[in-house]
């Protein structure tokens, strides 16, 4: 996979028409969002398919995020290596068998060897790995409240929240307002439970991206010339079952998963 080092070799890729479906003003100004890391290339409507496979949107910033990511993967994996699974399950909410811890992940089953090693029927990405291995080695294992806080209300919250808004919140919203279907209906993919009237929002659902750290997802979509919103609660447990590093990355991984999803049925459309 090639790497994009500076804007100009990213500019290079567009075709410079300054189309503004990025929410950029101009072609320029999205290559240079894409080095920061705060825009991807898929988020360029015009590249085709060979392009995106090519470069994969990474640049020397994001390479250096995968290098961090892929070293706090071994190391946790040596943490999962030192403990017992199958005491661990319970704490975690999870089942234990052969050696095996297997947790529900959005209504998909996760298994976890003695080694760390994790495997699925769907396929898994580095962001959502980290969190389920760090759920394992820190959870608390406390029973979830019921009561719904923004993630600027975490403990830990206030310091992550301008990342938790730029790469979270931000890209769901533009994902659900590009495809307002399309989104409720991956929701319930993944084994979202309806909840009605939750702050009034226009969809309100209940996801478990970990047994005890469900996450609820509200949306109100446009209306009367004011913008849509979207905002993703957490139990008021959350960070006494992951790290709020984990939160942050686990709320990553799913926006990539459903970007990717999205992309995937425009090019099918």
């Amino acid at each position: 996979m090639s790497t994009l080092n500076n804007p100009v070799e990213i500019l290079k890729l567009l075709n410079k028409s300054n189309c503004g479906e990025c929410n950029e003003p101009t072609c320029l100004a999205f290559a240079a969002a894409v080095f920061k890391g705060k825009k991807r290339l898929q988020n360029c409507p015009h590249l085709d398919k060979d392009t995106l496979e090519r470069f994969g949107g990474h640049t020397e910033e994001e390479k250096s995020i995968e290098l961090d990511l892929e070293e706090s993967e071994a190391q946790l994996k040596k943490k999962i290596a030192a403990i017992d699974l199958g005491s661990a399950a319970e704490r975690v909410g999870g089942s234990y068998s052969d050696g095996v811890l297997t947790l529900k992940v959005l209504g998909k089953n996760f298994h976890v060897d003695s080694k760390g090693n994790l495997s699925s029927e769907i396929h898994i990405h580095r962001w959502v790995t980290i969190p389920i291995l760090s759920y394992i080695v820190d959870s608390a294992g406390l029973p979830v409240s019921g009561k719904w806080v923004p993630f600027r209300e975490l403990r830990s919250g206030k310091t992550w929240n301008n990342f938790f808004n730029h790469r979270c919140e931000k890209p769901l919203k533009k994902v659900a307002d590009t495809y307002p279907d399309l989104f409720e209906d991956m929701l319930h993919v993944f084994s979202g439970k309806q909840v009605e009237n939750h702050y009034a929002s226009d969809i309100s659902l209940v996801l478990y991206p970990l047994p005890k750290l469900p996450i609820l997802i509200c949306y109100w979509k446009p209306e009367d010339g004011l913008e849509s919103s979207l905002t993703i609660f957490f139990d008021s447990t959350a960070e006494d079952n992951l790290r709020i590093e984990s939160i942050y990355a686990l709320g990553t991984g799913l926006v990539v998963m459903f970007e990717k999803i999205a992309l995937t049925h425009t090019r099918r459309g």
